[in-house]
């Protein structure tokens, strides 16, 4: 089977909804044993039950990953419950739209908590027990915000760039320490998510061509009309694919690179 994840432990953050869950799915369909964590505790319970009715293994835990303790306390579980971790998805993270003039303090701190220290906490106390357990891959999510720059969103592009070369770093440093543990980093593009119904609408009002008539938030796929060659927004799914060959033994070889998957959008 291409990228089959057969009895590998796989946690993914930010599992709830939008590409953490699909990501969970898509590896729980691999045969992945997946741990799936969110700061939605009821949400993310629901969607674990969801995966273990369709036939696949997979538990929730509730989770913030800007707490170091709590991450301490995640490892802490897997290493009691499953004795090992094989595949680390990065994934939780938001995105506050603002133009850096306008960008509060409190705010940019708040979103490189979530997206940068988050990452940080959670490589750095995963790689221990993923060196212990065997051949294994840290899979941080960016975006396409981490390599090109985007008006309105320069504390959201800041942080998603520091996952990038993050990553890197990570990569070359578990290579020379002799650790079996690949990073990368994956970038995705324009997804249908629920992202452009929450934090990031506020940069809406700077860019009234992508509104939908009568809206007041980003219409996504107004916006994957005018940005995305062929016109067409991603789905949540498509970026589980990318993770889920990372995660697999078929990327090998593969280690310390990102892996954009935005349909040529970056290209233009």
């Amino acid at each position: 089977m291409l990228n089959d994840c057969t009895g590998k432990i796989a946690l993914v953050t930010g599992a709830a909804t939008g590409i953490g869950l699909a990501c969970a799915t898509a590896l729980a369909e691999a045969g992945a044993r997946v741990i799936m964590t969110d700061i939605d505790a009821a949400r993310v319970s629901e969607a674990a039950e969801k995966i273990v009715a369709n036939g696949g293994q997979a538990r929730a835990l509730a989770h913030d990953v800007v707490s170091e303790s709590a991450w301490q306390s995640v490892y802490d579980d897997i290493r009691a419950h499953e004795g090992g971790l094989n595949i680390l998805v990065n994934n939780a993270g938001i995105a506050v739209g603002a133009m850096v003039t306008e960008m509060s303090l409190e705010d940019f701190r708040r979103q490189n908590a979530v997206n940068i220290d988050g990452v940080f906490l959670g490589t750095k106390h995963g790689i221990p027990l993923m060196a212990e357990t065997g051949p294994s891959s840290i899979i941080n999510i960016s975006s396409i915000a981490g390599m090109v720059g985007a008006a309105g969103l320069s504390g959201y592009c800041a942080s998603k760039g520091a996952v990038r070369l993050f990553s890197k770093a990570c990569a070359m440093e578990c290579a020379d320490a002799g650790f079996n543990i690949r990073v990368n980093s994956v970038h995705p593009g324009l997804i249908d998510t629920e992202i452009w119904g929450k934090e990031i609408a506020s940069i809406a009002a700077q860019n009234p061509d992508l509104m939908a008539e009568g809206a007041n938030k980003i219409d996504v796929n107004t916006f994957s009309a005018v940005s995305v060659p062929g016109g067409r927004a991603g789905q949540p799914a498509e970026i589980a694919q990318g993770v889920v060959f990372l995660a697999s033994d078929a990327s090998s070889y593969v280690s310390g690179t990102e892996l954009v998957i935005d349909h040529g959008q970056i290209s233009r």
